[in-house]
């Protein structure tokens, strides 16, 4: 049985502690220490593109980086954008602080739950933030109509729209969101973060980013470290007309970009079919975690077009007593909802994981609900296989490596039925 760790790091009132918080705090007792919580693509990049930065590392070490624009130009030459209409920070935050401080006047409507940064940033400048409650019993699903109104009705002159949304995952169409930006043609400013939405497969080209260069008051945000599985490197990118997009780009520092960001964009160009492939085991995996997450009784689990999947527990469970018992007990570390606006503690977040990965999650979700590693239904070994019609892995993709033996420890949470928790009425969770 795994030696009690001490879980008081997860006690933080808005983020997740750092992975290197957490590795510090470990001290190496929990090696094996799987990570459901920051949103990485684990299929990118390719070992071959980590050899070519490991060889390069000296360099990548030594030498000032090229300036934001040299950068910034090789990312657009291999994304197909025109550097005109881009601006590059250090990290998507980085160019939130900027709309913030440049473009937002004295309101912004935001939908709630969504990423904190957006409600956050705003009001830490004193703006006025009119949060537009997205609803349990609708799945966290967005009304345009709804929202717009709510926008007419308080006076806010920006709004924020995140496709997909965080924490939910729920993915608004691209007809949708520009019939959202046509009826907020008179705003001051519109921004849709589009951090996430590389992931989504509801429909072949998702993004406005072609229509937000054509109009005055749009801009939209990308996270390349989020769709590259590099957060430590530190670099997104906005589309915006030329002249969002130049406003933004005056007020960065010229040097604003580090070497590991060049490296990896100058790496781009020659492995963008991998990316692409990435992109698509993610997907076959998440709905294999969908529908394993579904076997553990009493879970409600949401659709998504993120890399993450949104799941309710039963009642009566405090999922921070949960998060706690997972990683000290089971080596496993997710994002319990209970400091996200608009959340409670009765919801988690889960990253999109190896099929692998996924069964060490639900042997230790099972565990610490049921105080065993399998309940009736549930295959111990192996998974169910990849539902009719998803395309196989080629070989290698996802390397089968056997699920450590997990000691079970029961803490003290509510007895649960062995019945799945009915749905609030008007949506179905899966």
């Amino acid at each position: 049985m795994a030696q009690a760790l001490d879980t008081s790091l997860l006690h933080q009132p808005a983020h997740s502690p750092s992975w290197f918080s957490l590795q510090r705090a470990l001290r190496g007792r929990r090696a094996d220490l799987v990570d459901f919580c920051i949103p990485c693509n684990p299929y990118f990049p390719s070992p071959e593109m980590l050899e070519q930065l490991r060889q390069g590392m000296v360099d990548i070490l030594t030498y000032y980086p090229s300036d934001s624009a040299t950068i910034t130009a090789e990312a657009c030459g291999a994304l197909g954008l025109n550097p005109q209409t881009v601006a590059m920070g250090n990290g998507s935050t980085e160019l939130i602080t900027w709309i913030d401080h440049l473009l937002l006047r004295e309101s912004v409507a935001v939908p709630v739950p969504t990423f904190g940064r957006w409600t956050d940033q705003p009001m830490e400048t004193g703006k006025r933030v009119d949060m537009f409650p997205l609803r349990e019993e609708d799945g966290f699903k967005l009304d345009v109509d709804a929202y717009a109104a709510f926008i007419r009705q308080r006076g806010s002159r920006a709004a924020v729209l995140c496709n997909p949304n965080n924490p939910d995952g729920n993915y608004l169409a691209k007809s949708e969101v520009l019939r959202l930006l046509d009826s907020l043609a008179d705003l001051d400013l519109v921004v849709v973060d589009e951090s996430f939405i590389d992931f989504t497969d509801a429909e072949p080209d998702p993004s406005v980013a072609d229509q937000a260069v054509l109009r005055p008051n749009v801009v939209v945000l990308k996270s390349l470290g989020k769709n590259f599985g590099l957060h430590g490197v530190r670099f997104g990118y906005l589309v915006a007309n030329p002249a969002l997009a130049g406003r933004i780009r005056g007020a960065l520092p010229r040097w604003n970009l580090n070497s590991f960001a060049e490296a990896m964009v100058f790496l781009l160009r020659d492995h963008l079919a991998e990316y692409r492939e990435s992109l698509r085991i993610v997907a076959r995996d998440r709905q294999e975690m969908f529908r394993n997450l579904q076997a553990v009784p009493g879970l409600g689990v949401l659709p998504s077009q993120a890399n993450f999947l949104l799941t309710r527990l039963p009642e009566g469970v405090d999922g921070a007593l949960l998060r706690d018992a997972l990683f000290a007990d089971h080596g496993v570390f997710i994002r319990e909802c209970g400091n996200k606006l608009g959340m409670s503690s009765r919801f988690l977040r889960l990253v999109v994981r190896p099929v692998h990965d996924q069964q060490r999650l639900v042997s230790g979700l099972l565990a610490v609900l049921y105080g065993a590693g399998a309940t009736p239904g549930w295959p111990t070994s192996p998974l169910p296989p990849v539902p009719q019609g998803l395309p196989a892995l080629p070989p290698g993709a996802v390397p089968q490596v056997a699920v450590p033996q997990i000691a079970v420890q029961q803490i003290a949470l509510p007895p649960l039925p062995m019945g799945a928790v009915p749905p609030p009425p008007g949506y179905r969770y899966g």
